[in-house]
């Protein structure tokens, strides 16, 4: 028998081997993060390469507005199907498809004659929309199969700063690659880059996806889990995932209102580029981003070394009020500020962003490994109407209104939301000790485990998971 005074060698044993085994997993994660990286330099070089090919092919804006609707369609249904197809296959298997998807379909367009130029630019963007949403959401669904669940905060901001250094990149030498070896060149660069992702994926063991029903199996969840893995029914049973806890369906709905507000900036830097700088517009907008970006990166580093001190997430709270900061940054952006003042307020804008992006992602996997998937679809759906009705909407109203009015409008409505949310985050919190009972019985027939739904440990007061609750 092993002495009550300390750990016995098995014990001891069995600590070292976890801690090995979280090496391997961060390591592997890491090269996974390049890949991703990599990808997504490719995707924001195309997202300038391809919008500038279009309008030189067609020469009609019309033409790029129509594309960047078809590729915001294609992501809206690949986020209704995609949890459907997590529970049928690995989250390795979408990842490492979705990338020779992408891949296969630039050479397509690479290879096609003059004739058919235009319908290879419609598959490309229906092939990009869609396989760019299937693999974010089979990856985020699946970080906390990958490195565990103290660690998501941890893969989710790393992946974060991935992509963000990813998008300086891509959007920085997109002009550059353009003028200098022209179009055919960018794609097979584009090309390569999902080829390269798509070989870090298949040569690396990725957890998530099908087989997550097993734990579910283990949890006694029942019925709702069967339905989740089910085909016809899986879109009930993620709306019951959000029905169930209210908190968790009004922060989906926050995301896809901040959606709607990001078209609006989105839409008007270029004319408010215009008005400060009419010979060189892209200077103001690409010196926006670059800021944004470093203050993005800069709030990664940041909660990594929280959450590393202190073992807590930023959670609900930090997502409402992270969307606040970023969505009055924006605003105040196109205010007519010095330059110096702007670019004090993109890196805010940018640091609250990321705060906002760790928060929600890491928040939306504290769900049932069967459920989050839906979860992370339906959110990828949301954003992607936000964004498309939103880009509609917005460009209508620049023809009539200021840049500052019309973001004023569109990020003013993702704050009043924001607002609802942390009102509605406090009182979920404030009623949580009258009825534990009735809220883990609600938990039970929404098949969540109680220590599923929460994030973080109750002990420690870090409780911003997705809690299920009577309200």
């Amino acid at each position: 028998m092993g002495s009550a005074d300390g750990p016995t060698a098995d014990e001891t044993d069995g600590g070292s081997r976890k801690t090995r085994d979280t090496e391997v997993s961060e390591r592997r994660f890491r090269f996974l993060v390049a890949g991703y990286a990599v990808s997504s330099y490719g995707t924001f070089l195309n997202m300038v390469a391809l919008n500038l090919f279009v309008y030189e092919t067609t020469g009609r804006a019309l033409a790029m507005g129509l594309f960047m609707a078809v590729r915001l369609a294609s992501g809206f249904v690949a986020g209704l199907v995609v949890g459907g197809l997590l529970a049928r296959f690995s989250a390795k298997s979408i990842m490492l498809w979705a990338n020779v998807g992408q891949g296969t379909v630039m050479l397509v367009l690479i290879l096609a004659p003059d004739s058919l130029v235009t319908g290879a630019l419609m598959a490309v963007s229906v092939v990009i929309g869609a396989c760019g949403t299937l693999f974010m959401v089979a990856l985020r669904s699946s970080i906390p199969e990958m490195v565990g669940e103290d660690r998501r905060a941890w893969a989710n901001s790393l992946s974060i700063t991935g992509r963000s250094m990813a998008m300086v990149a891509g959007f920085a030498s997109a002009g550059v690659v353009v003028s200098l070896v022209g179009y055919t060149a960018a794609f097979l660069l584009d090309m390569a880059t999902f080829v390269i992702c798509a070989v870090t994926v298949a040569l690396l063991p990725i957890a998530g996806g099908k087989g997550a029903g097993s734990e579910a199996g283990a949890s006694g969840a029942g019925k709702g889990e069967k339905e989740a893995k089910s085909g016809p029914r899986w879109r009930p049973v993620a709306f019951l995932a959000l029905a169930a806890a209210p908190g968790l369906g009004l922060m989906v709905a926050l995301r896809g209102v901040d959606a709607f507000g990001s078209s609006s900036h989105n839409a008007a830097l270029p004319i408010y580029s215009t008005s400060l700088d009419a010979s060189n517009p892209a200077v103001f907008v690409s010196a926006f981003w670059c800021v944004w970006a470093l203050g993005n990166i800069g709030a990664q580093q940041v909660i990594q070394r929280y959450t590393q001190r202190t073992g807590k997430t930023v959670g609900a709270l930090g997502f409402g009020y992270g969307t606040v900061v970023m969505s009055a940054a924006f605003i105040a952006a196109f205010a007519g500020f010095p330059l110096a003042v702007t670019a004090v307020i993109a890196l805010i804008a940018g640091a609250a962003d990321g705060l906002t992006e760790v928060a929600y992602t890491s928040h939306l996997q504290t769900l049932p490994a069967t459920l989050r998937g839906h979860a992370f679809g339906l959110s990828a759906t949301f954003e992607n109407l936000g964004f498309g009705v939103g880009m509609i909407l917005v460009a209508a109203a620049l023809d009539r209104f200021s840049p500052l009015a019309v973001v004023g409008w569109s990020h003013g409505a993702a704050i009043v939301v924001a607002v609802v949310f942390l009102l509605r985050v406090a009182a979920l919190r404030r009623a949580e000790p009258a009825g534990p009972m009735g809220r883990a019985g609600d938990a039970g027939r929404a098949g969540l485990r109680k220590e599923e739904a929460v994030e973080g440990r109750p002990d420690r007061g870090d409780r911003d998971g997705a809690e299920v609750s009577r309200g």
